[in-house]
């Protein structure tokens, strides 16, 4: 694979929203539908500032504010229209949403400890990480099998979204998928594409490390 960016063949770039005040409190967002605060503003101006010297070809992302509004930081300095898609929103977590962490694994510590250990639970009653990779993945494939040769796709949602998707392109079996650990806020993950398929190529990337606060939001 040859072209004008270096023959490296096409690439996913998976940006997780900016801070929330959830992300702060450590509250499972969820689908739940939160801004981000002033600061998260400012993670996604920066590191908007970076990623458009990727040259993305095209911008894809959630529809729920936090990812909507980290993408319109992109789309102002590259001038190309976001798509949003609700199939790239974070996990439905039915009862979990709204708690804090440490709520979470008072009121369900039987379900939290299963979901640790890679078993398949419906947190909160809401939906399977493998449910969640069966919406989402997809539309990933299909925004990026329209870039050109060695184009680059940008894909603007969350963390629990971003961690099943990358799962899923990798062909990583379900159990596994937690080993890849999560992004902080305004940091990505960037898939190649190689011989044999998609391979991670950078992962929680953002220049210094960050803490991950609120994994699955």
């Amino acid at each position: 694979m040859t072209g004008g960016k270096g023959g490296t063949g096409r690439r996913i770039v998976l940006w997780r929203h900016g801070q929330t005040s959830w992300n702060l409190e450590r509250r499972f967002q969820g689908s739940t539908d939160i801004e981000l605060t002033e600061t998260g503003v400012a993670q996604a101006r920066r590191a908007a500032r970076l990623l458009a010297a990727l040259e993305p070809d095209a911008i894809v992302a959630s529809d729920l504010k936090r990812a909507a509004a980290t993408a319109a930081e992109l789309s102002a300095i590259t001038g190309h229209v976001v798509a949003h898609d609700s199939a790239l929103r974070e996990t439905y977590a039915g009862e979990w949403q709204g708690l804090t962490h440490d709520e979470i694994t008072s009121r369900y510590g039987e379900q939290y400890a299963a979901w640790k250990r890679g078993e398949p639970v419906r947190r909160g009653g809401g939906e399977l990480e493998t449910e969640v990779a069966d919406r989402a993945a997809p539309v990933v494939l299909e925004h990026a099998d329209k870039l050109p040769e060695d184009g680059t796709l940008v894909v603007v949602s969350h963390g629990g979204t971003i961690r099943t998707t990358i799962g899923r392109l990798l062909g990583l079996e379900a159990q596994h998928w937690e080993s890849l650990g999560g992004l902080s806020n305004c940091c990505w993950s960037v898939l190649g594409e190689g011989a044999r398929g998609w391979r991670l190529m950078e992962h929680n990337a953002g220049t210094l490390p960050e803490p991950v606060l609120g994994d699955d939001d």
